[in-house]
């Protein structure tokens, strides 16, 4: 049986994708990894070509995922708030939701984490965790943003992903693992390591 790791977030750009198609790609090593692409404008889907080391599946087999004979799969959802999403998230092992390090993009998660909190209350192995992603370089978490995150019940990861452009260009550059960027490296691999945690933990 697959483990499923679901990444999602309402808003847009807080960099779903890229962590989800860097997430694969760490995992695949060790794994047989399928990162399923169930945005229907299919930004993921439609660059598959360039990666034909990993099964990247489109949104018609929403209805297949717990099927997939894959060791692993990662799950990139759309910028809304699809009705899927609850079905989705009582498929899956963990959920990661990326958040910018400003005020109102934290302020932007509590639907989703409300949409969370409801599914392991039906599916209690379900864990999730917050990753602080794109932050600015040298730009420190204010305190407010820390302690909100804090105030929401639900664990703020140890792991930051810095804004980079080897991590932004990475979907068209293979991958950040075979990039040259090694603090890019440090941070994809730490987060892969700290989700990989969570799901073993129970």
């Amino acid at each position: 049986m697959a483990k499923i790791i679901t990444i999602a977030h309402q808003k847009g750009g807080v960099g779903k994708s890229t962590l989800a198609i860097n997430l694969a790609l760490c995992f695949q090593d060790q794994l047989s990894v399928a990162l399923v692409d169930t945005d229907l404008q299919g930004s993921l889907y439609h660059i598959r070509e360039d990666f034909p080391e990993l099964a990247i599946i489109g949104a018609d087999k929403f209805n297949d995922i717990q099927k997939l004979a894959y060791d692993l799969i990662i799950v990139d959802t759309p910028p809304y708030l699809s009705s899927r999403l609850p079905e989705l998230f009582q498929y899956s092992d963990f959920i990661l939701v990326p958040t910018k390090a400003g005020f109102f993009d934290v302020m932007a998660i509590r639907s989703t984490l409300a949409l969370i909190k409801e599914a392991q209350r039906k599916t209690p192995h379900l864990k999730a965790g917050i990753v602080l992603n794109m932050v600015k370089p040298r730009s420190g978490i204010t305190q407010d943003v820390a302690e909100l995150l804090q105030s929401m019940d639900t664990p703020l990861l140890k792991t930051r992903v810095h804004d980079r452009v080897s991590i932004a260009r990475s979907s068209m550059t293979a991958g950040i693992l075979n990039g040259t960027d090694k603090r890019a490296k440090e941070e994809l691999m730490s987060l892969t390591e700290e989700v990989v945690e969570y799901i073993s933990a129970g």
